[in-house]
């Protein structure tokens, strides 16, 4: 890339309330500068409240992106907070990442065979003042694949893949585990980044 195109992208200083790796590589990829802090709320806590007054998928994932993006605007006045947050619903069900390998395993083995869908929801706050929000429900259907591949995508893939709700990475040996994928490939990632990317612009953080 030239320098001269180099010129043309705005490295936007936003604070990203995230922990998660993808979130962050993805966000510097396109150019865009965030510093990270990740947003310490009580997760489970909200998710178990939630659950039980029979809040759907959606809203648990927008209001645990809105409190982490709010905590963080707390200590930050006059930045732009950037939080999401995602959820994996197979069979009715929401699950949480995995503890362990072995936990991966057994969730696997319940995908296997079924589809499920990604409640992804992202925030941009500024001084206590919600922006932007938006949820997007990509749909994933995953291969019923045999025991000894499972066995192998374990084991080749490792614990990097604790950190994804659903046991995978799809760039990288994830992609393996699916037959059919609708909807936008960064949500599945972890963040809708187009759409985040048309909403800083709307903000005059990027160039239009």
């Amino acid at each position: 890339m030239t320098e001269q195109v180099f010129s043309n992208i705005i490295q936007a200083s936003i604070i990203l309330a995230s922990a998660s790796k993808s979130r962050r590589t993805m966000l510097e990829n396109a150019g865009i500068f965030c510093l990270v802090q990740a947003a310490d709320i009580k997760e489970a806590k909200i998710k178990k409240t939630m659950v039980r007054a029979g809040d759907s998928p959606e809203k648990i994932s927008g209001e645990l992106a809105r409190t982490k993006a709010l905590v963080i605007s707390l200590n930050h006045p006059g930045q732009v907070i950037l939080a999401a947050d995602q959820l994996l619903v197979c069979a009715g069900q929401i699950f949480d990442k995995p503890r362990d390998m072995a936990a991966a395993e057994k969730h696997l083995r319940f995908f296997r065979g079924k589809s499920h869908y990604l409640p992804t929801s992202y925030v941009l706050v500024r001084d206590q003042q919600v922006l932007m929000s938006q949820t997007v429900q990509p749909h994933l259907v995953m291969r019923n694949f045999s025991d000894e591949f499972l066995v192998d995508y374990l084991q080749k893939s490792g614990t990097k893949i604790l950190s994804s709700v659903g046991c995978y990475l799809l760039e990288d040996l994830g992609s393996q585990l699916f037959s059919e994928i609708n909807g936008d490939y960064f949500a599945i990632l972890g963040l809708p980044l187009l759409n985040v990317m048309e909403n800083l612009r709307k903000l005059n953080i990027l160039k239009t």
